[in-house]
């Protein structure tokens, strides 16, 4: 939450200076509050496991944040009982009337399909045109990044083999930008994909923004300029055991995983994994919701058709 101070205490231009929001007393005296209204579109099969990594990475923050939870109609999910979704999940044209202040693309099992062969692919084309004028900031996590890097900005994906899984040095490229308010100059994240983009293809879209990179993951979080997308490859909202399920199941399917890089203590499968990527997974969705949602939705909601 902001700070709030006297109009002209000397302290407020240098705490503004360092990405701290500070609120005046005077906008304090005006400003009303309602609850944020953040979407999720959960594309994981497994459904349950993901709601939970989100809303714990939405849920240490003082704001109060009305979450829903969105499935596609034209792929019915094999792996979440017909009663969780029937409950929990609304459809598009459920919400497709609907404002939001934030919306969550998820990753999704889909690495080596081409983008007009996924089954829902129309649908996910309409709910990211959709989002355009009903959702003020869009956060892509994994597959969901680079479908909205093609749909948006037309840069394709390419196969990275073998696949990239591990625990994965990251350097910050705008350590001024509210976005890692608070982080280290370098983060680790868990990265768990078999495709790629790459730097070039971010740089030559003057619409886009680098932010994060790894000189071995490659490209890892990217903003558009004007702040409405943001897209990250890596997974900081994983749980301890993410890789390590991942990888013993694609063991137990015979497909000779790589042992998951940096992760397990001396790549020894049998030890515990140590989680170093946990408060900087905090800081990233704290500070999307903070500083990209937050600081900048319109209060009447139904304005997001304007900006």
């Amino acid at each position: 939450m902001p700070i709030k101070v006297k109009q002209n205490l000397p302290a407020r231009d240098i705490l503004e200076n360092e990405n701290i929001f500070v609120m005046t007393d005077t906008r304090a005296m005006t400003q009303d509050i309602r609850p944020l209204k953040v979407l999720v579109l959960n594309l994981m099969p497994t459904k349950i496991v993901t709601e939970t990594q989100i809303l714990r990475k939405l849920s240490n923050t003082p704001l109060q944040i009305e979450v829903e939870f969105l499935q596609t109609v034209t792929y019915q999910s094999q792996h979440t009982d017909e009663s969780h979704l029937n409950e929990f999940y609304k459809t598009f044209d459920d919400v497709k009337d609907d404002y939001y202040d934030g919306l969550v693309i998820t990753g999704a099992p889909l690495d080596f399909v081409d983008y007009e062969d996924v089954d829902y692919w129309d649908e996910i084309c309409e709910i990211m045109e959709w989002s355009k004028k009903h959702v003020h900031c869009t956060f892509h996590l994994c597959w969901g990044a680079f479908a909205g890097l093609y749909y948006h900005y037309g840069i394709r994906k390419r196969d990275r083999i073998p696949k990239l899984s591990g625990i994965y040095e990251h350097k910050l490229l705008n350590k001024k930008s509210p976005l890692f308010r608070g982080f280290d100059d370098v983060f680790y994240a868990p990265q768990s994909r078999a495709t790629e983009v790459t730097r070039e293809q971010i740089l030559n879209e003057p619409e886009l923004e680098l932010m994060a990179e790894s000189d071995i993951a490659g490209v890892t979080i990217v903003k558009s300029k004007d702040s409405r997308q943001l897209f990250v490859l890596c997974h900081l909202e994983y749980d301890a055991d993410t890789l390590k399920l991942e990888y013993e199941r694609d063991k137990a399917k015979g497909m000779n995983p790589e042992v998951p890089y940096n992760y397990f203590p001396d790549d020894d499968p049998t030890k515990e994994p140590v989680v170093n990527w946990r408060s900087a997974g905090q800081l990233l969705w704290t500070n999307w919701i903070n500083y990209y949602v937050y600081q900048t939705t319109p209060y009447d909601i139904k304005e997001v058709e304007n900006e």
